[in-house]
């Protein structure tokens, strides 16, 4: 059965425990299985993220997500425009991130040790968490059907570019990261039809410009899931 955001930041302390299966993500940027773990300490020893990008502290700053108190540390340029509309987009639209509950936000990290090989996304600062708390790696507890809409229509903001950790295995719903490599030119046009003009605020409200539930809106972003996930 669901519950509110609010019931289920109350159980977050009961809802951490994390599955400890290994996973690695698809595509030519991805490590082999298992290759950058040592399992007996859990510490991703690469000098590159599972997705591809360098582990380079000093490429990482705080950033504010727009409309909100809220603040996070992510990779600077292409990563962090795209993870900050996936940040505000939630906040909006699903719930707030900066009222305490659901664990907040979170991004990058020094700390090596990961329980999923995506985790290491969090070390090169293009990995983010929206409420982990709420949704843990391994939770049993699901978005709101509405909800999922949302993040689905997000995912086709982002072009393919971004991966959510709802369709990883193990599951975490609170996680996204950058699926496409420094490199990518899709990475880069999203990038920049995501940013506003320099010293120009958006006008176009804190959500989508289009409805999520608009059936064409919701045929590409169910065709992007089969994509993603074939």
């Amino acid at each position: 059965m669901r519950r509110t955001i609010t019931r289920r930041g109350a159980l977050a302390a009961g809802a951490a425990t994390a599955v400890a299966v290994w996973t690695t993500q698809a595509g030519p940027a991805a490590a082999a299985p298992g290759a950058a773990l040592n399992r007996q300490s859990a510490k991703w020893t690469r000098d590159r993220s599972v997705n591809g990008w360098p582990i380079t502290p000093d490429a990482v700053s705080t950033h504010l997500v727009e409309g909100s108190r809220a603040s996070v540390d992510l990779r600077n340029g292409t990563a962090a425009t795209v993870l900050l509309h996936i940040a505000r987009r939630w906040h909006y639209e699903i719930a707030p991130l900066d009222t305490g509950q659901g664990g907040g936000i979170s991004g990058h990290t020094t700390r090596r040790t990961v329980a999923a090989e995506f985790e290491s996304t969090y070390l090169s600062g293009t990995g983010l968490c929206l409420h982990p708390a709420a949704y843990p790696l391994g939770g049993s507890e699901e978005l709101w059907p509405h909800h999922e809409l949302i993040v689905r229509d997000i995912l086709l903001d982002c072009e393919g570019t971004v991966v959510w950790g709802g369709d990883l295995d193990p599951v975490k719903r609170s996680h996204f990261h950058i699926a496409a490599g420094p490199d990518s030119d899709t990475l880069a046009r999203v990038t920049e039809r995501l940013s506003p003009l320099p010293g120009v605020g958006r006008t176009r409200g804190p959500g989508a410009v289009r409805d999520p539930a608009h059936p064409s809106r919701h045929v590409k972003a169910r065709r992007l899931e089969r994509t993603q996930n074939s």
